[in-house]
This record gives structure tokens, sequence and C-alpha cells, in this order.
């Protein structure tokens, strides 16, 4: 997890997850906060690893990359992500899939913003026309990652990081899966403006899924290669 200011949440969390994990998963939140955040993580027993605020996809990387564990799951810190179903997406993971991706607006999602609703129903055509494979929700927080996807690709989006993670390992073939989730009204205030930051997620799309792109054409060798 990222975290910033996110002490109304952040206990029940990390509450939640202990509960469903039996205390087994290990968290790391990076965090920024002025607030109790990272005093509250650390009376649950979280890694903190604090660093000046510097966006969402920055601390999100950070927190993805420490963990040596095989699986790897991300979420929000702010109360809004089931973590009861937790256990569904390691059972996909154990299944064979690389990647199991929350799908927040298989089941409406009514308790999102309709602005933020819209946005991600937009951001999701988007990057299904450009990749060429349907997806419902691009941005989600909530993702459990095979180690090897996270240490094969190198990461370079920030607000935009969310939609980054689904598309390049779906354009690069691995087996992606979306799993629908419950979706619940956040616990504190939003630090995401819907307007610059909806701006950010869709150029992060167009970027990402044009370099992928590119990547898939064949290459004329180099003069020394031939």
């Amino acid at each position: 997890m990222g975290t910033y200011n996110e002490e109304a949440a952040i206990g029940t969390v990390l509450a939640d997850i202990e509960h469903v994990t039996d205390g087994r998963a290990e968290v790391v939140c990076v965090d920024g906060s002025s607030d109790r955040t990272p005093d509250i993580a650390r009376e649950h027993g979280a890694t903190v690893i604090e660093q000046e605020p510097q966006g969402y996809g920055v601390a999100v990387h950070a927190a993805i990359t420490a963990p040596e564990r095989p699986v790897i799951v991300t979420t929000d810190c702010d109360d809004t992500y089931p973590m009861d179903q937790l256990p569904e997406f390691l059972e996909l993971i154990n299944r064979g899939h690389d990647v199991v991706s929350g799908d927040r607006l298989y089941h409406g999602a009514e308790a999102m913003p309709a602005l933020n609703r819209l946005g991600n129903h937009a951001f999701a055509a988007l990057a299904s026309v450009l990749m060429g494979t349907r997806v419902h929700d691009t941005t989600t927080g909530m993702r459990a990652y095979r180690r090897e996807v996270i240490e094969d690709v190198e990461w370079s989006e920030n607000t935009g990081l969310s939609a980054e993670l689904l598309i390049r390992p779906l354009m690069r073939g691995y087996d992606v899966v979306e799993h629908p989730i419950a979706y619940a009204e956040r616990a504190g205030e939003t630090k995401l403006d819907p307007i610059q930051g909806g701006y950010e997620i869709a150029r992060s799309i167009g970027k990402v899924a044009f370099e992928e792109r590119m990547r898939e054409l064949p290459h004329e060798p180099r003069q020394h290669d031939r």
C-alpha cells in the first residue's frame, strides 16, 4: 500500500488483513503522511517505508518491490476494498493465473462517486480499444501478482500506475484475469483531483499501450548484427 494521511481507515484495513490471513501476510506501507497513519500501521505490525510525498505511483512502486514473497497483493488504505476476498485472489493465483485484478465495476460500484465511476468506464473502454483486449476496470487498486511479473516489467507511471500494472502484463502475454469484487465508500477524504488525475490516467493508458505495441513490432537488425 501507498499511504498518505489515512489515519481514519488504515487501522481497519490492517486489522482486516491480519484477520483474513491469520497474521501471515507481510504488509508494507510506503508513507508520506503528516498524521498518525505510519504510527497506526506500525502498531499493526506493518513495515513502514517513509518517503516525501511524490504521488501514488512512486509510493506503490516502492511498496510492490519491497517484499520478497512469491505473491504480491496491492490494495488501497481507505477501506474501500474487501479484504475478506483476499483468499479468492490467492486461490486464482494458485490455479495458474499470473495477475488477478479486482473488478469494482462488475457489481456497479454504487459507492463510488458518479464522476469517478463514469471515468473508470471510460478508462476501461480506451484501454480495451488500444490493446484489442476487453478489460472492465483498469484503475482498481486491488490486485494479486506473481513476483516474477513485478520483476519482469520496468514500471514508469505515477498517477497512472494502476492502469500500467494491468496493461503491460496483458500485452506481454501474461495470464491476467479480472475478478469481481465489492466496493465500499471510502473512509476519510480523497486525495485525487478527478479532473487532473483523470487526464494523467488517460495519458498513461495511451502512452503505455503505444509503448507495448512498439515493443511487439519486429525491429530491423542493427548493422553489426548482419
